[in-house]
């Protein structure tokens, strides 16, 4: 199954039940393109996850692409629609994973996907004959101590631990020790998100960033925020609250399968001005997807894309354009 054929089956929910729907609603009711019409789509995107930011700037530029390109039939406002959201969205980015060892932090709060993520990434990674190392740094929950420890078993690939309580920058100190002695390719650290106390959040992840300074000055650093797509505008709120708390480089954005508000990713990509780099679009391993703007914009509208989606873009041809980039700029 290809990314678009993913991204359709995912977004089915928005399409059928959420944004989609009742966009398509208030095009159908209209015979002619008014301001009418667009004051009602913007009033639907607002209500549809995407806020009242992202709407003004999507309404703006389909009045400005409708009256530029001189369209004038209704039945032609839906693809335009498309074309417009794929322009808002944009992810993508590639992970950068150039140095050995390469690490990665994951942040999110409890119950977004955060460790069956970091579990899905790091089974895809060892299938592209990456050496990959976990640490649980999430030590304010016994529970996900052992969540990461299934995952690793299930992936076949070390873990770092310390009890319940211990200090998160402890336990990163010692797996990057357990990555360079191991010369793992890839260190994936797993972290607390309790964000009812932004304060000590703050200072945990400061100091865990001290200690990767520190240890790994050189090495390529991805902080991947996870975020569930069921909780619409309540992630956009976390991701602004996360993003001044740890400097992030990405968004994750799991469960989109199971929500109506696939709107909120045009919300994260205006708000935030931050990539999304992966969804979640299943339980599966590989419905870890990369993000794909048209394929993302084209199968909220059921549209077929622009681009060829004959050959599925996996997370190995995520990483290695990424090196192919930056050889590029040598």
């Amino acid at each position: 199954m290809g990314l678009f054929d993913k991204f359709r089956k995912g977004l089915k929910k928005t399409r059928d039940q959420g944004l989609t729907a009742q966009m398509d609603e208030v095009i159908e009711s209209h015979e002619e393109i008014t301001d009418e019409l667009f004051d009602e789509l913007e009033e639907v995107l607002i209500m549809g996850d995407v806020g009242m930011p992202t709407a003004e700037r999507v309404i703006g530029d389909l009045k400005a692409k409708i009256a530029n390109d001189k369209i004038t039939s209704v039945s032609q406002v839906r693809e335009t629609m498309k074309d417009i959201v794929a322009g808002v969205v944009w992810g993508g980015s590639y992970l950068r994973l150039r140095t050995k060892p390469s690490i990665i932090l994951v942040i999110g709060v409890n119950g977004v996907g955060k460790t069956t993520t970091i579990g899905k990434l790091a089974l895809r990674l060892k299938s592209m004959g990456r050496s990959v190392i976990l640490g649980a740094a999430d030590t304010f929950r016994a529970a996900a101590i052992e969540q990461l420890q299934v995952w690793a078993d299930r992936a076949d690939v070390p873990i770092i631990k310390h009890g319940e309580g211990a200090d998160p920058a402890a336990v990163v100190y010692d797996t990057i020790q357990a990555g360079k002695a191991r010369n793992s390719d890839v260190i994936i650290i797993d972290t607390a998100g309790r964000l009812h106390n932004k304060k000590n959040l703050m200072d945990e992840l400061n100091k865990i960033s001290r200690v990767i300074d520190r240890e790994l000055p050189d090495a390529s650093r991805e902080t991947l925020l996870v975020l569930d797509a069921t909780t619409g505008q309540n992630a956009v709120n976390q991701a602004k609250d996360f993003k001044e708390a740890a400097g992030i480089t990405g968004i994750i954005l799991t469960k989109l399968d199971g929500t109506a508000r696939g709107g909120v990713v045009l919300a994260i990509n205006n708000e935030l001005d931050v990539p999304v780099k992966f969804v979640g679009v299943g339980e599966q391993i590989d419905d870890l997807q990369p993000f794909d703007a048209e394929a993302f914009a084209s199968a909220l509208f059921d549209l077929k894309p622009t681009h060829d989606d004959a050959e599925e873009q996996s997370i190995a041809d995520f990483i290695s354009s990424a090196e192919k980039e930056e050889d590029n700029k040598k």
